[in-house]
């Protein structure tokens, strides 16, 4: 661990830190957000919420509000306290702002540390930060988690998949940190390039950005020889470093010292009871700059039971299942991404390459799946394609209760991402316009 005396913290003491951090942080959006105090007269509520069973009575934040607040009005700091800003993409609306005092980035620059040491880093360790630099918060929250644990910090970036490569053997990267799906790439790469990475000194990954099943995990290791970790973050609470598993991959221990987790019905906004599933809501406990208070981030996950052997007291949550704003309804039932992407790592003869394309025949939404078959799979073949197409169509149908089209395509035609893998196409709107 790299900060035992938290990460290891009895329950007891841990609840009375967060307790009072909690009336700190409340107090401060209080005086010094007017979004806030608007909310918490409306809703009935103090600054001085008397315990952690109380906090359910208070009003959520949604991602419309940090909208509605662009750029600086959701900021609980003068912008002369603000040392760095950073945003979402944007890409379904008005982009969100964060902003950092120096204790935040200080802090940020721990919690990636122990993401880092949780996978088994140490000063020893050389680390390939793949992750996007810029307003988005992956690169350079792991560039300063990694060089504050003291690694060698390789801040590559995104793209120009043969270099990174060349980089990763010539520089004897032992930790790489991308997207799941980027690190797919990266191993498809190494492969025409005649690198066999299992040969390299590449020992573990710490993956994140993006949901990704099990069954991907287990391919990533197998294809890169490695250990790969799954981490969480979200621009809105902090960036990376909210969340992490630790060796034993069995739940990302949440940085309860730094954040309160619930887990909330989708429907009725109640708390459900740890092991239930249900949307994922964070409140920042020391962020300066920003805090956000019960903040909605639409992600579906669990509290899972139980302690874990690595000695963590923290919460464990388990890996993103889907959001709640990419569910697809297809007649009535609720499907996501990564439950496709379950099936199809699990089917010899295609590979992990899929897009879901959603359109419309009449009043009729339709589902089809489209996925690469291997690169080792006679794309001529015809009858051996027929029989995996009716393999592939009947384990998604039979998986999600639903029916679907599958079309198998050629080798790497569908579009790679060097970020964040777009597996959803929506031409519904286009269609009804057509």
């Amino acid at each position: 661990m790299y900060q035992p005396q938290y990460e290891a913290m009895p329950r007891n003491e841990l609840e009375g830190l967060q307790l009072e951090r909690l009336r700190t942080v409340l107090r401060r959006v209080y005086d010094n957000v007017d979004f806030y105090r608007r909310s918490f007269d409306a809703a009935g509520v103090k600054p001085d919420v008397g315990s952690l069973a109380e906090f359910v009575s208070y009003p959520f934040t949604l991602k419309d509000d940090l909208r509605d607040a662009y750029p600086f009005n959701l900021f609980a700091a003068p912008l002369r306290d603000i040392v760095r800003v950073h945003s979402s993409s944007g890409t379904t609306g008005q982009i969100t702002v964060v902003g950092y005092t120096r204790n935040d980035i200080d802090n940020w620059a721990d919690l990636m540390a122990r993401t880092i040491a949780a996978a088994g880093g140490t000063p020893d360790d050389i680390v390939q930060v793949t992750y996007g630099y810029g307003l988005f918060t992956g690169g350079l929250g792991v560039h300063y988690g990694s060089e504050r644990l003291g690694c060698v910090t390789i801040p590559i970036s995104g793209g120009n998949t043969k270099r990174q490569v060349q980089v990763l053997k010539d520089f004897g990267t032992t930790i790489l940190a991308c997207t799941p799906s980027y690190a797919l790439l990266i191993a498809e790469t190494a492969k025409e390039m005649g690198v066999d990475l299992s040969t390299t000194s590449l020992r573990a990954g710490i993956f994140g950005a993006e949901p990704w099943s099990e069954n991907m995990r287990l391919q990533i290791q197998e294809l890169l020889g490695i250990k790969a970790i799954d981490i969480y973050g979200l621009s809105e609470v902090l960036g990376p470093g909210v969340a992490a598993e630790c060796g034993e991959q069995n739940g990302l221990h949440v940085n309860e010292d730094h954040f309160l987790i619930e887990i909330v019905d989708e429907e009725t906004l109640q708390p459900v009871p740890d092991g239930a599933y249900g949307e994922v809501v964070f409140t920042t406990l020391t962020k300066e700059g920003i805090p956000v208070i019960r903040y909605r981030t639409r992600d579906i996950s669990r509290i899972i039971p139980g302690d874990c052997p690595c000695g963590r007291t923290s919460k464990r949550m388990e890996r993103v299942t889907g959001r709640s704003d990419d569910m697809i309804i297809v007649r009535g039932v609720n499907v996501f991404p990564s439950q496709i992407e379950q099936v199809l790592t699990g089917i010899a003869g295609v590979a992990p390459h899929y897009q879901v394309i959603l359109g419309k025949k009449g009043t009729m939404d339709t589902v089809e799946v489209r996925v690469e078959v291997a690169p080792d799979m006679d794309f001529d073949e015809i009858r051996g394609l027929e029989t995996l197409q009716r393999r592939v169509r009947a384990e998604i149908e039979s998986a999600l209760a639903v029916s679907i089209a599958v079309k198998l395509v050629e080798p790497k035609s569908i579009e790679r991402s060097e970020g964040k893998a777009k597996r959803v196409v929506d031409l519904r709107g286009e269609q009804q316009g057509a």
